[in-house]
């Protein structure tokens, strides 16, 4: 029996990622204000801010501070603690932890360490803007805050120009305009839907297209923090594009290029007809009259 009892006291604790209320108290999981109470110690980006959280469900456990600025010697020390048994709630000021937030260097350090990482699933705002947002959910890519050094964020808005999947950032209020003008010169003018207050009692969705969201906060001062779902580049004009890059490009140059870098002479048509937005029984007559 005594052995027993040495072997579950030497296993490794657990790290639970609890998501929380965006806005809306009443969003708070059974299940999570369950493990928020059995926890041996509770990580919270911001103690100040969680303690209302706590209080208003009768949460009595410890809260320690885990936050950007000391997420990585913070993990090692709440990695420590459950490798000697503690089992640890991570919650984030709102949402999911993990979604741009510290609590993903935690979940990487504790499955570095062979601790156990579970979720309590909730409220994330990028979700719940895009399910709002009248745009196409098939296909998302979330790339929460836009870097505010130039060249990064540069090459990040053209990578994403050709991305054909909707695409979600995070903004606060004094960068929402700057971010806006970006999105419009590198994405051109698409629809957007522009999401603040979710899951408040004043929430809001603005359904409009980037240049339209420009002068709108130009003439009235943005509050408040938000969420830009904006809509994915259009699969019609990529093709257009890939037409009129090889408009002055014959077949045989084409097929020439592809062949040069070892595809076989059946995979270069079948590339070929796809950049051209053809079938590849075109390319193939093309072909058979230029060598006849």
């Amino acid at each position: 029996m005594t052995e027993g009892i040495k072997e579950k006291e030497n296993r490794p604790g657990k790290l639970y990622l609890c998501a929380t209320p965006i806005g809306n108290l009443g969003d708070m999981t059974p299940r999570c204000v369950e493990i928020l109470k059995s926890a041996d110690l509770i990580a919270a980006e911001d103690t100040r801010n969680s303690i209302r959280l706590l209080n208003h469900f009768d949460i009595r456990t410890p809260m320690t501070a885990y936050h950007e600025y000391n997420r990585f010697d913070k993990a090692e020390e709440l990695v420590k603690k459950m490798l000697d048994g503690a089992t640890v709630a991570c919650i984030t000021d709102a949402g999911t932890p993990g979604i741009s937030d510290p609590g993903e260097v935690l979940a990487q350090r504790c499955i570095e360490a062979g601790i156990e990482v579970s979720s309590i699933p909730g409220a994330t705002a990028c979700i719940s803007a895009l399910i709002i947002s009248g745009l196409s959910t098939r296909r998302f890519r979330f790339e929460a805050f836009l870097p505010s050094e130039k060249k990064e964020r540069q090459e990040i808005l053209d990578n994403l120009k050709n991305d054909t999947a909707t695409l979600i950032f995070y903004e606060a209020p004094h960068h929402l305009i700057k971010t806006l003008q970006d999105l419009l010169e590198a994405l051109g003018d698409r629809k957007t839907a522009i999401c603040k207050e979710l899951t408040k009692l004043h929430e809001s969705v603005l359904r409009t297209t980037l240049s339209a969201a420009v002068r709108h906060f130009e003439a009235e001062a943005p509050r408040g923090e938000y969420v830009l779902v904006v809509e994915g580049q259009s699969p019609e004009v990529l093709k257009e594009e890939a037409r009129e890059a090889y408009a002055g490009l014959s077949v045989e140059a084409h097929l020439a290029r592809y062949l040069s870098e070892g595809l076989s002479r059946m995979d270069a048509m079948k590339r070929v007809a796809k950049d051209r937005g053809v079938s590849k029984r075109e390319i193939y007559r093309e072909l058979s009259r230029t060598e006849s």
